[in-house]
């Protein structure tokens, strides 16, 4: 007799009674092995890598990180079978029924969980990722052209307000609650938490390279290798950054190569 496949799934949602709601409907079902949380986009991406879930539900809306970048961060190929969470009403999830993609409507109800469920764990086959994947992409291209991502960011000091411009920012670090921005020899500390910033960057432009760390691609001069297959990025204005194993694949599918 073939032993039932124990499902891992990740809830993302900054929402805490979201997440147990969820976790709840999930308890119920004798499929489900091991359930990972995540209450931001950047720890869900980390999830993702690390993990491998099997199927994640994931909010759409969420402060900094979004659900739809939490998916071009990690890139449509390596994501898992994805159901979208949402609270948006009925015109909005038009667009999410017009892609084909599976989307759960807040607040939760057990009939329409169970259903969003059983059509992710049908539908685990290289067919469906590959019809999924096309049309999470349509709707990262139309998500794209509504989103708009910073040029410039605000600094705010005591006797003046600098404008820096996010092409020449070639890394960006957390310091703390805030986040230090490299700009060739400069080190600039600026009032936002790494999550909140990283969510307003283009992605095909900025990689996260380590849990605490975002470069620019273009900055990326070579790379030289460190310990236990790990290696550190030298950047343009001759910064060293080190790239985890666990985000090397981010870096590795931005490059179109491996490393």
């Amino acid at each position: 007799m073939t032993e039932k496949k124990a499902y891992r799934v990740l809830i993302v949602d900054d929402e805490q009674p979201a997440r147990q709601r969820l976790r709840e409907l999930l308890d119920g079902d004798a499929e489900v092995g091991e359930v990972l949380e995540a209450e931001h986009g950047l720890d869900a991406v980390e999830a993702i890598l690390q993990k491998q879930p099997d199927i994640v539900f994931l909010d759409v809306q969420m402060p900094g990180l979004d659900g739809l970048g939490v998916i071009d961060s990690i890139g449509v190929e390596r994501m898992p079978v994805t159901v979208f969470v949402t609270a948006f009403d009925q015109h909005a999830v038009r667009a999410f029924e017009a892609a084909a993609i599976d989307y759960v409507l807040k607040p939760y109800g057990d009939e329409r969980m169970e259903a969003a469920f059983a059509r992710a764990k049908a539908r685990l086959d290289d067919k469906y990722v590959r019809e999924l994947g096309d049309s999470v992409l349509k709707l990262l291209d139309s998500s794209r052209l509504e989103r708009s991502f910073l040029d410039r960011i605000v600094i705010r000091e005591r006797d003046k307000t600098e404008l820096v411009r996010v092409d020449s920012i070639d890394c960006i670090e957390s310091a703390g609650v805030y986040v230090a921005l490299h700009v060739g020899k400069e080190r600039i500390i600026h009032r936002a938490a790494l999550g909140e910033l990283v969510g307003r960057l283009d992605p095909r432009r900025f990689v996260r390279v380590h849990r605490s760390a975002v470069v620019n691609i273009d900055s990326v001069l070579h790379l030289e290798p460190a310990t236990h297959g790990e290696f550190d990025l030298v950047l343009r204005g001759g910064q060293r950054v080190h790239v985890s194993r666990t985000f090397r694949p981010l870096l590795e599918a931005r490059l179109g190569q491996s490393l």
